[in-house]
């Protein structure tokens, strides 16, 4: 008789994965795309929540790639906030984190901008990390300061943006805030064999999710973790949640930043799963878990 899995016992992400599982089937990732992206959308929308009040958004396009900026009632900076969002690099879009990015930014009382990359199987890598880095080089163009923010695969964008920034000498960006992302951890140790069957992301779901984007094994800017180097990179902060396969790679990613005299947060939510962002108004533990976030979004926009 085997183990169980591990699971979290908070009330409130309980009842986040009990609604989670209604929209999914257990072997979702054998669906077709097209399918599975269904089920996502529908999964962010029922999320969904009211724009803080009198937040201002509009789309747009840098060069061919679309854009959402959002604009709250009070700005305390003028540093903006790039964020990239998450999907396994397969789902996603403007509309799937919406109230998430106007959150942040009316937080941190800042400009936000989100990019809709491409997703793959469509398009494989490294268009996301293209379409990412052009917006960013847009916004420093301009003199602009900006803070990069990802959750899961958009963690691994902004992480690898930071390096492609550092690599061409870019100046301007002044923090990283990465939220349970995945940074190219190997799959047969740590928490990929721990939490291998976690509730929310499995680490065949992560195998799944790789072999789709098709990213070259042991690059930097797709695995940030193999980097040689992360010295002179900009001040970090890192979550990720206990109950998570991908929980190893922002453990080790902070590890490494402080050991190359980066200025790093890191932050472990111990009843957390993946994807809790989108707990945060149902949950104990995901509300707490945001408001850091937000903090230390914050914080870097102040700098």
């Amino acid at each position: 008789m085997s183990a169980p899995s591990p699971a979290p016992t908070e009330k409130g992400i309980l009842q986040f994965l009990e609604i989670c599982d209604s929209f999914y089937p257990t072997h979702a990732v054998e669906a077709s795309v097209e399918q599975q992206r269904n089920w996502y959308d529908a999964l962010c929308a029922r999320f969904d929540r009211p724009l803080p009040p009198d937040m201002v958004f509009a789309d747009g396009m840098v060069q061919r790639i679309p854009i959402r900026r959002y604009r709250p009632r009070k700005i305390s900076t003028r540093t903006i906030l790039l964020y990239l969002h998450g999907g396994g690099f397969v789902f996603g879009s403007l509309e799937s984190h919406h109230a998430i990015c106007a959150e942040i930014a009316d937080a941190a009382g800042a400009e936000l901008v989100s990019v809709d990359y491409r997703l793959a199987p469509e398009y494989r890598w490294p268009a996301q990390t293209d379409d990412g880095f052009a917006v960013l080089k847009h916004l420093l163009a301009a003199n602009n300061k900006v803070v990069l923010i990802g959750d899961s695969a958009g963690g691994n964008l902004a992480a690898g943006l930071v390096l492609r920034a550092r690599e061409e000498e870019l100046s301007g960006l002044v923090g990283q805030v990465l939220i349970y992302p995945t940074l190219g951890g190997k799959l047969d140790a740590g928490s990929y064999v721990e939490m291998a069957d976690a509730p929310g992301l499995t680490t065949a779901d992560v195998t799944y999710y790789r072999e789709i984007l098709q990213a070259p094994a042991d690059n930097p800017i797709a695995e940030p973790l193999t980097a040689s180097s992360l010295a002179g990179l900009p001040p970090a902060f890192i979550t990720v949640a206990h109950f998570d396969p991908l929980r190893d790679d922002g453990r080790h990613y902070a590890a490494r930043l402080a050991e190359a005299g980066v200025e790093v947060g890191f932050r472990e939510e111990p009843q957390m799963v993946h994807a809790w962002l989108r707990a945060r108004h149902l949950s104990d533990g995901a509300r707490d878990g945001f408001r850091a976030v937000c903090e230390a979004v914050r914080h870097f926009a102040m700098l």
